[in-house]
């Protein structure tokens, strides 16, 4: 029979450059997967710092080549949208190449604060606050601009946010404002709940924003929920978008900017399914088609890129504790953690990860179906709900070493929606965390960021300590 590397090998164009097999065990980015496993147990989260980094310099580069190719005007700006991943380790490492940052609420200027601190963000930095802002949001803005962040802005999500700013800012200051774009056919509403409706934008700044002397509307602002895609709907979005850009530049001289907001996405299977330099030039080729189509300069241009950013960092690595055969055809492996606990976008949103063996590539196969610790049904990982089967390799009572299955491209917003740190479904706890990183010379090196949750912290926050 083959084996489970033979049928990898088969499906797919393997190895690639992130995930090889040495001595019939996984490597990702060169890590010794099962080393870790040894050192550290299962359920085992893990975090690989530099690919942050590569993938911020990666988008740069793609739209340095796009410009250079297209020949387009305005500049490019990276911004990270905190909310995809809040950990400091995340925000120090994404800092090391020249970005900005993009808030979602007001706890995120204690984050700025902080950083603000220990000299990792100067005053220069652009913070780009998004979101509908209750009043603890807009005063944290407030109080960072009066403290001399000049380059912090608010972007307006709704006509009396204004008025906020018009009474608490003491210094001139930059806005931006949000439009609320059309979501997809298949949503159950038809415009986004959050931005201006188009109709109110220029009312909105020839009344309330362009006589005011503190005020000056540099940035557009848009978001497309479900990400940047060649479809028609993503150009029809754009080009509507950048129509009203260009209809409001030509009242607002101050306006150069525009921002696209985030929706690169990530690899979820181990063959590449999306042409990132192709995107990027055609969006350069469409905001510049239309801008001279109407005569108006072509704007410098943000993007906020967040799982991109922090999304393929990630694993997590679990031990098949059991196989069960409950029917003639379905056999379950049972893992020691969960996956609504640990990897909560399996169940809330079916989101497919790269499932891979780490150990065991030498043995024959079989097709099997995930299951969680949890009592719920919905704890689970297949074939039906996750489009491509699952075969992994073949366990048997006698093998002297579990079997080892590792999920990947998991950084991005795992441990907040699964609440980090607090009560988990079935009180199942959170596993490990460690961090990777390389030194200079290239050397490993492994940091433990958080032990596995013990009961102790589960009961004093229910009440029994």
């Amino acid at each position: 029979m083959d084996t489970y590397h033979d049928l990898i090998s088969q499906t797919f164009d393997f190895p690639t450059a992130d995930f090889t097999v040495q001595d019939h065990e996984l490597q990702f980015h060169g890590i010794d997967l099962m080393g870790l496993v040894e050192k550290y147990g299962t359920p085992l989260r893990l975090t690989y710092l530099p690919k942050i980094s590569s993938q911020i310099q990666r988008a740069k580069q793609w739209f340095a080549e796009g410009i250079e190719k297209t020949g387009y005007t305005g500049s490019y700006s990276y911004a990270y949208c905190t909310k995809s991943s809040h950990f400091r380790f995340v925000l120090e490492e994404a800092l090391k190449n020249d970005i900005h940052l993009e808030t979602s609420s007001w706890f995120d200027i204690s984050i700025i604060r902080n950083l603000h601190a220990q000299g990792k963000v100067d005053k220069q930095k652009h913070i780009i606050c998004n979101g509908f802002k209750p009043e603890a949001y807009k005063k944290e803005i407030a109080d960072l601009i009066n403290d001399g962040f000049v380059n912090c802005m608010p972007i307006i999500d709704s006509p009396n946010e204004i008025e906020y700013y018009h009474d608490h800012v003491n210094e001139k200051v930059n806005l931006g404002m949000r439009l609320a774009s059309d979501e997809e056919p298949r949503f159950q509403f038809y415009t986004s709940r959050l931005g201006v409706r188009y109709a109110d934008v220029i009312p909105l700044y020839e009344q309330r924003i362009k006589d005011d002397p503190r005020f000056t509307l540099t940035m557009l602002h848009y978001f497309i929920n479900t990400g940047i895609k060649d479809t028609s709907y993503y150009w029809s979005e754009l080009s509507r978008f950048v129509h009203k850009y260009c209809e409001l530049r030509k009242v607002c001289p101050t306006l150069t900017t525009i921002d696209i907001g985030g929706g690169f996405p990530i690899q979820t299977s181990i063959q590449p399914e999306y042409d990132y330099p192709y995107m990027v030039a055609e969006i350069l080729r469409t905001i510049q088609r239309i801008c001279k189509e109407e005569g108006v300069p072509e704007p410098n241009i943000f993007t906020e890129f967040g799982i991109f950013t922090v999304g393929e960092s990630g694993a997590i690595i679990y031990s098949i504790l059991d196989e069960k055969l409950q029917n003639d055809k379905e056999l379950w492996y049972m893992i020691d953690g969960s996956f609504i606990t640990n990897l909560p976008d399996t169940w809330a949103l079916n989101q497919r990860f790269i499932m891979l063996a780490v150990n065991g590539w030498q043995k024959s196969y079989k097709r099997c179906q995930l299951g969680g610790l949890t009592c719920d049904s919905q704890d689970y990982y297949n074939a039906e709900k996750h489009i491509y089967q699952v075969f992994l390799p073949e366990r048997k009572p006698a093998d002297a070493q579990p079997l080892y299955v590792g999920f990947f491209h998991t950084g991005a917003y795992q441990e907040s929606l699964s609440g980090y740190g607090g009560i988990k479904h079935c009180l199942i706890p959170a596993p490990q965390h460690v961090i990777l990183d390389r030194a200079a010379d290239g050397t490993l090196t492994d940091t433990v960021f958080a032990p596995q949750q013990e009961a102790g912290s589960m009961m004093r926050i229910l009440g029994y300590e």
